[in-house]
């Protein structure tokens, strides 16, 4: 099990195949994602890598974190983030991930805050029909109708779908395509819609449910500390 990697979205656009076809995709932007601390068995009880992204004001970052990411000798991140990884996958502190992480075709899962929307009614919120618009139908177009029985049980089943708050919650969308990636400007294309609006921090997984592919670097695509190349470092297979 490998690491992921922290991206913020930029937006949507489209490339084309070598048929001629578009393909609407979501740019995703790589910025210094360094790891910043590990999480061993023996110490932790379990195994990850916390890596950092972007670039905070020290001003704006808190002492404690300041502290955090001085034992790490990294600069302040706008985000930080913890992903599990097999004991062979453990990445050293201070080495940088780059796009090259992922390779054209493979499947990834995606996470991230979807869009607020605010309170809205059953039909935006539930896909509800909606109510007749005549036959004496006055002022229920859009309503959701009844929420509950007579006197027996008497109240309303938790879970119903009714008008409320909608979006600005954690989503996760699974097995989507990484149509390419560009080192130079450090992005990552997904194929379709991805979680979040522009600006927002979006998780990037090998897919849980699709094989990783043969070509990808074990146990990931670095940029050691102070090193201006990057380098896919071998590992346990």
């Amino acid at each position: 099990m490998r690491s992921g990697v922290i991206a913020q979205k930029i937006g949507m656009t489209r490339v084309y195949n070598d048929a001629g076809e578009h393909i609407p995709v979501t740019v995703l932007r790589m910025e210094n994602c360094q790891v910043v601390a590990q999480r061993t068995q023996e110490k932790n009880g379990y195994t990850a890598v916390q890596l950092g992204v972007g670039l905070a004001k020290v001003k704006n970052t808190s002492k404690a974190m300041r502290g955090h990411f001085a034992a790490a000798s990294v600069e302040p991140k706008a985000k930080v983030a913890e992903f599990r990884v097999s004991p062979e996958n453990l990445l050293d502190v201070g080495a940088e991930i780059t796009v090259e992480h992922f390779v054209p075709g493979q499947k990834v899962d995606v996470t991230g805050t979807s869009t607020g929307k605010g309170f809205q009614g059953v039909i935006k919120r539930h896909n509800f029909g909606g109510g007749r618009a005549t036959h004496g139908n006055s002022v229920s177009h859009r309503t959701h109708g009844s929420t509950g029985q007579r006197q027996d049980p008497g109240k309303v089943f938790k879970g119903k779908k009714m008008a409320g708050h909608m979006g600005a919650t954690r989503v996760t969308t699974q097995n989507v395509e990484v149509v390419s990636t560009d080192a130079d400007r450090g992005l990552i294309l997904i194929r379709g819609a991805v979680p979040g609006t522009k600006g927002a921090w979006i998780l990037v997984r090998d897919a849980a449910k699709a094989a990783l592919p043969e070509n990808a670097p074990k146990p990931a695509a670095v940029r050691a500390a102070g090193n201006g190349q990057a380098a896919a470092k071998e590992g346990a297979e």
